[in-house]
């Protein structure tokens, strides 16, 4: 079984923002498998959609905790389910990452993401696999100032392809393996 976590913040004045682009790519993620619709779980305080990639199943989750809390649905669920860590795909927003450029690691610490950092400190492993997307510009500015800042239109069409890429490198990561997906996701 595999977990799938989309971190970001729940609600519309979040909506398509950089932080939120990890939800953004889970119910891409859904719609392209024919999931059901995400399902507000009061339980776990998170909006969860199941079905199946190939053979293995599969429990997509956007945690509702607001991102510097994620590691309490993310833990709770995984719990639950008994999903180990290493079977735990996290996607979220990188702002140390151009945008249009993305990364897959494993075992990596969380570079001040505080929404990683709550998942670490909540599993008490670093041992997950994680999409990190690119969201910040040419010059660097610190995360505070650029996160909940929206996509202009002309980077809403590079985010299209990066979610679409993403989608990709998960159903690759189910069906065949990790390593396979992040050898292409990283070029």
């Amino acid at each position: 079984m595999i977990l799938i976590i989309g971190l970001g913040n729940p609600g519309e004045e979040f909506k398509n923002t950089r932080h939120n682009i990890g939800r953004e790519v889970c119910d891409s993620f859904r719609t392209n498998q024919d999931f059901p619709d995400f399902v507000f779980s009061k339980k776990f305080n998170a909006e969860i959609s199941e079905g199946k990639t190939g053979k293995e199943k599969v429990v997509v989750v956007c945690p509702n905790t607001f991102m510097n809390k994620s590691g309490l649905a993310t833990a709770s669920l995984a719990k639950f389910y008994k999903i180990k860590p290493e079977n735990i795909l996290m996607v979220h927003d990188d702002s140390d990452l151009l945008l249009g450029s993305t990364k897959m690691s494993f075992g990596k610490h969380s570079a001040g993401h505080k929404g990683v950092e709550s998942v670490i400190k909540s599993l008490k492993t670093l041992n997950f696999w994680r999409f990190r997307i690119g969201v910040s510009g040419k010059k660097h500015v610190e995360a505070e100032k650029i996160i909940l800042k929206k996509f202009t239109p002309k980077e809403v069409l590079i985010i299209k392809k990066i979610i679409k890429k993403t989608v990709v490198a998960i159903e690759q990561t189910i069906k065949e393996s990790p390593e396979k997906a992040m050898n292409e996701y990283n070029q």
